[in-house]
C-alpha cells in the first residue's frame, strides 16, 4: 500500500456517494493494521462541501471529485485490496487540505 493510492470504495453502503477513497497515510507506516483514508464524492451530490482549500477539486477517471478531508477516517488495511490508481500528482493539494484542517489560519 502507498501513499496517494486510490481505491474502489470498499463499502457498499456508502459507494454511492463516495464511489473512491485515497489513502493518504504515510508509506512509513505500515506495521499497524489499518489505514488513515479520505473519501472521494462526487462534486456535483456534494455542492455544499465545496471548500476549495479544505475540500479540494481533484479529477480522477474523467469526473470532478472532492477530496473530503472532513470525512477522514481508519478502515481495515486488509479492507484495501487492489489500487485503481494514485493521486500522488496532487500530493501539494491533498497535504495542504489536511494541513488547513487541523491548523485553520489565516494565511
Amino acid at each position: 500500500m502507498r501513499q496517494f493510492d486510490v481505491y474502489a470504495n470498499p463499502s457498499k453502503t456508502t459507494r454511492r456517494a463516495y464511489p473512491f477513497i485515497v489513502d493518504i497515510q504515510s508509506d512509513i507506516i505500515s506495521d499497524i493494521a489499518t489505514r488513515i483514508v479520505v473519501p472521494l464524492g462526487r462534486k456535483a451530490d456534494f455542492k455544499r462541501e465545496d471548500l476549495q482549500r479544505l475540500t479540494p477539486t481533484i479529477e480522477y477517471e474523467g469526473e470532478e471529485l472532492l477530496l473530503l478531508v472532513p470525512q477522514i477516517a481508519a478502515i481495515p488495511a486488509k479492507a484495501l485490496k487492489n489500487p485503481i490508481g494514485s493521486l500522488g500528482h496532487f500530493r501539494d493539494e491533498i497535504v495542504a487540505a489536511l494541513d488547513f484542517a487541523i491548523t485553520a489560519f489565516n494565511a
